[in-house]
């Protein structure tokens, strides 16, 4: 990588990860007036009613053999995750949960191994056993300061970060030479009609606007989380990637966590010792196996 580049890519890591770790208490606000199903439609819709010029703009750049991998990237990279986030922040602080999304670097590497035979240094599975015992961590604490029953909720966002692994292997291997904007406006535009067919069509979204207090503003809240992070942090994502590599882009989440679990101190949310302990594990996990692609990669 370029020094120019480099100095440009790590620019923008550090806003998406402001960005990002910002989404996750913008999530817990909308949740408390607005269904998860309504959140995670409406994070979508904000973000597609937001790119749709774009996208429709775009659509005469994307090659024939392109499409397949675009709608992925709007099922894996968006849609899925949506939903999967604020049905799992139901049950889960916020906080907690912008911790465990510090797990999307891990599963990059695994994914990169097993779908496109990325071969992976010795130092790289090391960072997967560390993230995976931290993963555990926060998982098994409880609410009293033991490690009690499991949380169930937790493997939602696991299986989020799954999405987000194949997500950027997916951008990477196939449109790494096409436009960032063009990737995420035209993803946008295949994955949108569907959430708003679902949340106008399917919830009670409209009938919560005019008769439940604090509708509104729980609305404006999951309205930026769209526009801002999604519809603008996919854009600087897509972009990143195409400057560097997957694991690169997904080291973004070594900020997320502590930008997470800052707004949700602020907001009066209790971290317990296991909490703190799982997010080391996590991050020093993502800095093991990405310190050895760095090495390897020059």
């Amino acid at each position: 990588m370029k020094d120019r580049n480099r100095l440009v890519a790590i620019g923008l890591l550090i806003l998406l990860s402001l960005i990002w770790g910002s989404s996750f208490i913008l999530i817990k606000k909308g949740l408390q007036v607005l269904d998860s199903e309504e959140v995670g439609a409406l994070r979508i819709v904000s973000a597609f009613v937001f790119l749709a010029v774009f996208g429709i703009r775009n659509i005469p750049k994307v090659r024939k053999h392109e499409w397949k991998y675009l709608l992925v990237i709007g099922l894996a990279g968006s849609l899925i995750p949506s939903f999967l986030f604020a049905f799992a922040q139901t049950r889960l602080d916020s906080g907690v949960v912008g911790i465990l999304n510090a797990l999307t670097p891990l599963f990059t590497i695994l994914i990169s191994v097993f779908l496109y035979g990325r071969s992976q240094g010795r130092q790289a599975y090391y960072g997967v056993l560390a993230g995976f015992a931290g993963s555990v961590l926060l998982i098994l604490a409880g609410s009293g300061g033991n490690i009690q029953n499991i949380n169930f909720y937790a493997f939602f966002i696991v299986l989020a970060t799954v999405f987000y692994g194949t997500n950027l292997n997916v951008t990477k291997e196939h449109l790494s030479g096409q436009k960032a904007l063009v990737i995420t406006s035209v993803s946008m535009l295949m994955v949108g009609p569907v959430a708003s067919v679902y949340l106008f069509g399917m919830t009670d979204f409209i009938y919560k606007l005019q008769q439940v207090p604090g509708a509104w503003l729980a609305t404006s809240y999951i309205i930026i989380l769209g526009v801002f992070g999604t519809a603008l942090a996919m854009i600087i994502f897509n972009h990143i990637v195409k400057l560097t590599n997957p694991l690169f882009t997904s080291s973004v989440t070594y900020i997320i966590p502590i930008v997470a679990v800052m707004w949700g101190l602020l907001d009066g949310e209790r971290l317990l010792f296991l909490h703190y302990v799982g997010m080391v594990c996590i991050i020093l996990g993502v800095y093991i196996a990405n310190s050895k692609k760095r090495a390897s990669s020059g």
